[in-house]
């Protein structure tokens, strides 16, 4: 077994933290937390976008997505395998979903779409556009690839308690262009 390096560890200590004010704020939102993501998106309406379904305790983008799909394409991501970037099924309200690798729920069929922007779900944020995930990588390799394409717009949507300034970053780690939260929005810069 591999030594854990001290990155690790703090990205480790971070995440458990974060965890635990997460699910408190969780705990306490109501139905009503994607209000400022709706703002969001309505200024970009027809531009194809990937949001993701909620899992245990996520804030949930769900109706900015179904707003959103009323003008344009929206996915899902799709995990595919270990360090490979995700992909991303067209997702429609009310579709047929699936459970996908790690419990994630996806559309059961669907056309693969090219997101140009994604709404990210995340552990913790910092104001500068930091982004600590769940550690498998998967936007990082996502955003990487996507942003060699063409500007790809990273909207991490999270709890506001989920902020965390000290965060332990990587230069691997792609940074979000804005976070938004139940509280409103920070543009990083």
């Amino acid at each position: 077994m591999a030594a854990v390096t001290g990155l690790e560890a703090r990205k480790a200590a971070a995440r458990k933290a974060a965890f635990i004010r997460r699910k408190a704020a969780h705990e306490r939102a109501g139905t009503a937390v994607a209000g400022h993501l709706s703002a969001v998106l309505a200024g970009h309406r027809g531009v194809p976008l990937a949001g993701y379904m909620a899992m245990r305790t996520e804030i949930d983008p769900t109706p900015a997505m179904e707003e959103a799909a009323a003008h344009g394409q929206v996915g899902v991501p799709v995990i595919l395998g270990p360090d490979q970037p995700l992909k991303f099924r067209e997702w429609t309200p009310g579709c047929a979903m699936i459970d996908g690798q790690f419990g994630a729920r996806i559309p059961a069929v669907g056309d693969w779409i090219t997101p140009e922007i994604l709404i990210v779900p995340l552990v913790a944020f910092s104001r500068s556009g930091g982004r600590l995930g769940y550690g498998g990588g998967f936007y990082d390799r996502t955003l990487e690839a996507l942003r060699a394409q063409r500007p790809t717009l990273a909207i991490g949507f999270a709890y506001a308690v989920q902020e965390d300034d000290n965060l332990p970053l990587e230069a691997t780690d792609q940074p979000l262009d804005m976070i938004v939260t139940e509280l409103g929005v920070i543009t990083p810069g």
